[in-house]
């Protein structure tokens, strides 16, 4: 091809095709998350402010775009808000009042700026199923209302003394598991019987245990010995403290009973109330529990009795009453044995835990036995605890 003295070359088509004409690296478009730190964005956020910062006069310390990034926009910054709630402790009733009331300046969880914000609680030591209670979901909102009543059934004096109530504030979402937003602590033994107690505090993260990597790692459990209890679901009580050596008693959940001497009918009734934290022994980590009860020695084996099953629950409650014709004089030589069982369809029903009552018994089992046999005609009530022990009229099975 010939080209004339001060005329330019024309560009072949091949040659044009392969001009870059790129209009340079393409910049991340900003997301409202970016706004919303969370946990294990930091990195991100670093890479997106140094590729807006190509190219632009270098700021000096103390004033950089990237140190306000990793300042004042950090999750370490970022207020969790804060938590009303009242507790009543009634000693009577051996029950412990949770009122949720409200939440204020919640951090944001979703992307629209919002969340969708639920309360746990769980008595400490021994967090599980079988102590969980949880309100209702309040939707798109940083400052929830709920004025909703949790109430704790069975909670002694010795509970008092050595539990821990946490209050955890969650984020629900139904496309992915839930979010944790912050929790707070408060020892039960700040509490006086009988006087309800206000408490506005503020959140705190949940702090796990760091190692010199910096990699997370979850708190070990208490003992080996509750390790292996709690992954067979025989227990949920985790104890802070190595049993003594040998073979010990665990506790399975507790049980209210009443018991009532009618001279009128010449008889005992026997009343079975609820039951509250029974040990988990399905894989789902529920029991479909019931509760059997003899009075001994039945050598006819006529005393059996036994309540309705209570489907996938930890806490039931029965209010179901036993009658046995007896004389009062005759009751001094008798025992009355209360076992819990799990039902199981298409084999052998698992036993949760028991509790027997008489005058050969200890401690509190003994006192309201003999409450029962002073007092006649008159209702008492009291809450029992539930062992592993398995008693010999039982041990064959339901």
């Amino acid at each position: 091809m010939t080209v004339r003295r001060g005329d330019r070359a024309p560009v072949p088509i091949r040659e044009h095709m392969a001009i870059d004409v790129s209009p340079g690296p393409i910049r991340p478009i900003a997301q409202i998350s970016a706004y919303f730190p969370h946990p294990g964005l930091e990195g991100v956020l670093s890479t997106r402010d140094r590729m807006r910062g190509q190219g632009a006069t270098t700021a000096s310390p103390g004033t950089g775009e990237g140190e306000s990034a990793d300042g004042d926009d950090s999750d370490e910054n970022t207020s969790l808000g804060t938590l009303d709630f009242d507790l009543l402790y009634d000693p009577e009733s051996c029950t412990l009042d949770c009122t949720i009331l409200r939440a204020k300046g919640l951090k944001p969880m979703d992307f629209n700026g919002l969340a969708d914000p639920y309360v746990k609680l769980h008595l400490l030591p021994g967090a599980c199923k079988a102590n969980k209670l949880k309100t209702r979901t309040q939707h798109n909102t940083l400052n929830p209302v709920w004025n909703e009543s949790l109430t704790y059934n069975g909670i002694t004096a010795e509970d008092m003394a050595r539990k821990t109530l946490r209050i955890s504030v969650c984020d629900e979402d139904k496309l992915t598991h839930n979010e944790f937003i912050g929790e707070t602590r408060v020892p039960l033994r700040r509490l006086r019987p009988g006087q309800k107690r206000h408490f506005n505090l503020c959140l705190e993260r949940q702090q796990p245990v760091r190692v010199e990597r910096k990699e997370f790692v979850y708190p070990k459990l208490a003992s080996p010995s509750s390790m292996t209890a709690a992954l067979r679901g025989i227990s949920c009580y985790l104890r802070e403290l190595e049993p003594p050596t040998g073979w010990a008693l665990e506790e399975r959940g507790r049980i209210l009973l009443a018991l009532t001497y009618i001279s009128e009918r010449h008889g005992l009734l026997v009343s079975i109330l609820r039951c509250a934290h029974l040990a988990a022994m399905d894989v789902c980590g529920y029991s479909d529990p019931y509760v059997k009860a003899y009075l001994k020695p039945d050598e006819e084996k006529k005393s059996k009795h036994k309540t309705t099953v209570k489907k996938k629950t930890l806490n039931p409650e029965y209010n179901e009453d036993f009658f046995y014709e007896i004389e009062q004089s005759d009751l001094g030589q008798k025992s009355l044995e209360i076992t819990v069982w799990d039902y199981d369809i298409g084999k052998s029903n698992d036993f949760i835990g028991g509790v027997t009552l008489g005058l050969g018994a200890t401690g509190e089992c003994r006192q309201h036995w003999l409450s029962c046999l002073q007092t006649p005609d008159c209702r008492l009530e009291h809450w029992h605890t539930l062992t592993n022990e398995l008693p010999e009229s039982s041990a064959f099975g339901p």
